[in-house]
């Protein structure tokens, strides 16, 4: 049995050339409204540095103020470890989230929504029912109103998750599965695998992304902003800003 050769791989710090794996080609900085989110996606040269940022500011070892936690967590929420809500922010009764984890102003975790790990849920989003979030950054105005799963990724501004939408970011190709992970993952960009430096990565999904229902995305999948996706049950790879595909 003959095994095809495997594209050569470029390391993270030789990508940052490539803007296509810079923060500022997913999201519009300067529609950004909060600072925590605005200092987090500018302190990172790609956006594959973007969650050991989310990690390192909500453990406090970045130079970043974290809000007050004024906000509301409804009698009937289950909340554990340091989670900041933040004014305008509300975790309803029925809701779960276990630190750490930031709530920016105006979101709203939502009965039988879950959050945890390391994620920061940005302004204005809505994280309904049976939708799970961890290890992720949203930036804001990002809609989950349905069961589905974002896992080790980084959303953009007024992304739509559809129903059962799923993304997955753990390779299975070398053998068992093992637990912590050991294999890094690939982005893959002109027929290079670009290493992301993590064993764990799920999407980066880019402003005004709409995910159809059912969609499941594979490792490593890069959206630019304002793609349109048609319905598949599979979407891996890159997808330019402004493009169409499945």
């Amino acid at each position: 049995m003959h095994r095809l050769p495997e594209a050569p791989t470029i390391n993270a710090s030789l990508a940052r050339v490539d803007y296509r794996t810079t923060p500022e080609y997913y999201i519009d900085t300067e529609q950004v409204t909060d600072p925590v989110i605005l200092q987090l996606l500018s302190c990172c040269p790609t956006v594959f540095g973007l969650k050991k940022a989310v990690s390192d500011l909500l453990a406090g070892r970045l130079d970043i103020a974290l809000p007050e936690p004024v906000g509301v967590i409804e009698p009937g929420a289950v909340v554990r470890g340091r989670v900041i809500v933040a004014a305008g922010a509300v975790i309803a009764e029925g809701a779960f989230v276990t630190g750490p984890v930031l709530v920016c102003p105006g979101a709203v975790v939502g009965a039988g929504a879950r959050v945890r790990d390391n994620t920061v849920i940005g302004p204005g989003c809505r994280i309904g029912f049976g939708a799970e979030v961890t290890r992720s950054l949203l930036a804001g105005g990002v809609f989950m109103k349905h069961t589905s799963f974002v896992g080790d990724s980084v959303l953009g501004l007024g992304v739509n998750i559809g129903a059962f939408v799923s993304t997955t970011g753990l390779r299975v190709t070398s053998g068992p599965v093992t637990e912590p992970a050991t294999e890094e993952v690939c982005a893959h960009l002109d027929g290079h695998r670009i290493a992301t430096g993590q064993t764990k990565f799920g999407a980066v999904i880019g402003d005004g992304v709409i995910v159809p229902a059912g969609t499941v995305l594979q490792p490593a999948t890069l959206i630019g902003a304002h793609t349109l996706l048609y319905p598949k049950t599979q979407v891996g790879g890159f997808f330019p800003a402004g493009s169409q595909g499945r």
